[in-house]
């Protein structure tokens, strides 16, 4: 074999040396033959992550991943649950048998120890190499003391575990972009925390909620919610462990429906933007309070996938001193604002709308307090008072205005970050595309310069409909009927409130008739001018 017998620097080149090498720079060739612990896996990102490493590294040896056992359903049936998903087609055509390589731990994340048992512990123990912490709140109005115990706590017992992993090579971290926002200008680089996070830890488990929930807008300061301000705790904790463990930290920012893998448009919940477009699609959202020209910084959730598996090679591989923190955002380097979204959206929606809409799509964006509250009462409570009368008089339960609350409570957890922009540095992000092979950065592609986002938001909102709502695309021209008679209805009323209008209010003066009759001559002259013009062209 070529070059077996050439002699190195330091003596002889061995085969061993070779086939070495080749797994160091490869990303599959890495994660041949490893044992990976998954945290979150059962979650929107996890599932991702699942299925990107069984079907990119299919010589992966096994996946651990910790389930918390639900009300009735066991830990098995979650797990056989999760992998009928759709997600996981094109590696069931590969290897139906892939769900041999997925080994479920049960596991509570509010429970001391993570409450895995000891066997389970030594297991783990003796043969991980690599672990992904995915798992965390992403509520962002969750009481302070329960976002602790889920995204600092848990992690902190996370890596006690994972310091006595023998075999241990990386240990990665899924943060978020906005775990500094009260930052203009975020570096990639872990900022002191707000407060010590031992401290907060003890002084808050003698409170009872009402006294934590009283004190959270002083602790949380100039942060948005508990999810931001938690998260940036989490981040100090993991660094402090950066001497004894090889730490990567990945910081996506608004997480959204998959770019290209496993298939364009890919999404499972209504969180975060998700959950938006379905009410503006189904005409329930008409208005939003955001900054047009803010940079709505959407990622796809295979990029940060793609990102975090690179990650992790790069992290078990060339062993970084200290934490690396990675910036996943798109703002900075393929920006999209809030109002090309809403245009896009609308678009979309329109074209290929979703099934018994309440009303046409037809949603704006405004930054003026005034002019939102105005399109609020006349868009959203007017009409789902309207209907909720409807439904009483029909002997119905009125629901909308419920809906309307939620959808409030909702978009209103948002505003803080559709409202302004940030800067992230990338530098971190761009090193690690400069260290993967032609064909790793195909395979692991998170280079988002590449990005159509047009196109992306496009097979987003079809994800929704597909996807998330179940809808079968066959029923796309039942469904633009629908918006056909939508759109009548709306006419119809409109042209009866402008007539009541005209005739009890205005039409009381002299002068007000004569306007009147006026229009109303004018629309006759016009049908009238319409009609022999078509009987001339025939």
């Amino acid at each position: 074999m070529d070059g077996v017998g050439e002699q190195s620097r330091d003596g002889p080149l061995r085969l061993t040396d070779i086939t070495a090498d080749r797994s160091m720079s490869s990303v599959p060739d890495y994660y041949a033959g490893k044992n990976i612990l998954i945290t979150g896996a059962t979650g929107f990102m996890g599932k991702v992550l699942v299925e990107k490493l069984l079907r990119s590294c299919p010589e992966v040896k096994a996946l651990y991943i910790l389930v918390r056992p639900k009300a009735g359903q066991s830990m098995q049936q979650r797990v056989s649950d999760m992998m009928k998903c759709k997600l996981f087609d094109r590696v069931r055509e590969d290897d139906p048998d892939f769900h041999q390589k997925i080994i479920p731990i049960s596991s509570e994340l509010t429970q001391p120890g993570l409450a895995i048992s000891p066997e389970d512990v030594e297991k783990l123990s003796g043969c991980i190499n690599i672990v992904f912490h995915c798992a965390a709140t992403i509520r962002f109005d969750e009481p302070l003391k329960h976002a602790l115990q889920l995204n600092v706590i848990a992690t902190q017992q996370l890596l006690s575990l994972a310091q006595q992993m023998q075999h241990l090579q990386a240990f990665i971290h899924i943060s978020t972009a906005y775990a500094n926002c009260n930052r203009k200008h975020i570096d990639e680089v872990i900022y002191p925390p707000p407060v010590e996070p031992k401290k907060l830890i003890d002084s808050l488990e003698w409170m009872d909620e009402g006294i934590v929930r009283d004190i959270t807008p002083r602790l949380i300061g100039d942060r948005p919610n508990t999810y931001t301000y938690t998260k940036a705790l989490a981040e100090y904790v993991v660094q402090q462990e950066q001497g004894k463990l090889s730490i990567g930290i990945i910081r996506p920012s608004i997480v959204g429906a998959s770019w290209q893998e496993p298939f364009p448009g890919w999404i499972d919940n209504f969180n975060g933007p998700s959950g938006v477009f379905i009410a503006a699609g189904k005409g329930i959202l008409r208005t939003m309070r955001a900054n047009n020209d803010a940079v709505a910084d959407l990622i796809p959730v295979d990029v940060v996938i793609n990102l975090t598996l690179a990650a992790g090679w790069y992290t078990a591989v060339h062993k970084p001193k200290t934490a690396l923190v990675y910036n996943c955002t798109t703002g900075g380097i393929n920006p999209f604002h809030w109002g090309e979204i809403e245009h896009h959206v609308m678009s979309s929606f329109k074209r290929n709308p979703l099934e018994q809409a309440f009303r046409r799509p037809n949603a704006n964006i405004t930054s003026n307090y005034l002019m939102y509250q105005y399109w609020i009462l006349v868009s959203h409570k007017f009409p789902a008072f309207i209907y909720d009368l409807f439904l009483r008089l029909s002997g119905q339960k009125p629901q909308m205005m419920r809906i309307f609350n939620r959808l409030h409570k909702a978009i209103g957890l948002l505003e803080y970050f559709s409202s302004q922009d940030w800067e992230w540095n990338s530098d971190n992000m761009s090193m690690l595309m400069g260290q993967l092979t032609p064909e790793d950065r195909k395979t692991f592609n998170f280079d988002v310069r590449q990005l159509n986002w047009p196109v992306y938001i496009e097979n987003y909102c079809i994800g929704t409909k597909k996807y998330v709502l179940n809808e079968d695309m066959s029923d796309i021209p039942a469904a633009r009927q629908h918006l056909r008679k939508l759109r009548n209805i709306r006419y119809t009323f409109n042209t009866l409130l402008v007539v009541f209008i005209w005739r009890v209010f205005i039409a009381r003066s002299q002068m007000a008739r004569n306007i009147w009759y006026f229009v109303v001559s004018l629309c006759f002259k016009f049908l009238s001018y319409f009609r022999a013009s078509s009987s001339l062209t025939k």
